[in-house]
């Protein structure tokens, strides 16, 4: 891989660089852990009738972190990236359809989501800002679709990560990115039914976020695989929030 100022993926592999990635010292084990709990919470009881109504829980509990990670005051429902980031989150099961043959597009419906309220002018609604390494950009998407060795939970991260690191939009990078890591979840079949809340996962984990994406764009081994590390604990978090959640609907 190479250092600061280039992409940590391209010089992964040629072959498949996803599953590269997931080969560094303790994904794997990160990865295989975020999916069991996961599967704990899809297997639990309330997944028999009321999927939808959790699914719908954990939007709301997953906007509202989302949103509160790039400084949203969560508690006030007019902010308009609280608003931006349920919209964003409610279309995921949709748009992980979308994903698996026009990631562009989906991404772009993201954004123009999240940010609608953001940005004056609507023509910038969608479109990667003028700067933005496209290329990059390309490439990413590329891959969250591409056949690959590595579990989805590892793609879902890398995702996140390279979405933050080209700032593809300028406005709502963050939501657009958290929202899109759900989507690849969803699509790379970790969270079928969308009832876990990665956000709230990382929300747990807030003071190691901006420091551990940083470590990712040095482009090193260990900074690429701390952050996929940290990603693989804020989705067994988020998990842990899904089954509180599901509790308190058996319970109601």
């Amino acid at each position: 891989m190479r250092r600061a100022g280039c992409d940590p993926i391209s010089s992964v592999a040629v072959d498949d660089p996803l599953a590269r990635v997931a080969a560094l010292d303790g994904v794997g084990t990160a990865a295989a852990h975020a999916r069991d709990a996961i599967d704990a919470l899809l297997r639990h009881r309330v997944m028999r009738r009321q999927a939808a109504r959790l699914a719908a829980e954990s939007a709301v509990r997953g906007a509202r972190a989302s949103a509160g990670l790039d400084g949203a005051d969560v508690d006030d429902v007019s902010d308009a990236r609280v608003q931006g980031a349920l919209r964003a989150v409610a279309d995921v099961p949709e748009l992980a359809r979308l994903w698996e043959h026009s990631p562009h597009q989906a991404l772009a419906r993201l954004h123009v989501l999240a940010a609608r309220d953001l940005v004056a002018d609507a023509d910038r609604l969608g479109r990667p800002r003028p700067d933005a390494d496209t290329a990059r950009l390309d490439q990413i998407l590329r891959l969250s679709t591409a056949r690959t060795d590595a579990p989805g939970v590892v793609v879902a991260a890398i995702v996140h990560a390279e979405l933050v690191a080209v700032g593809v939009f300028g406005v709502a990078d963050g939501i657009v990115a958290r929202a899109a890591e759900r989507v690849i979840l969803v699509a790379r079949g970790v969270d079928t039914k969308a009832v876990s809340v990665p956000e709230a996962g990382h929300q747990a984990l807030v003071l190691a976020y901006l420091p551990l994406l940083e470590a990712y764009r040095s482009g090193t081994p260990d900074g690429v695989g701390a952050w996929v590390r940290h990603c693989a604990e804020a989705y067994a978090r988020g998990a842990d929030v899904g089954l509180s959640l599901a509790e308190e609907i058996t319970d109601a």
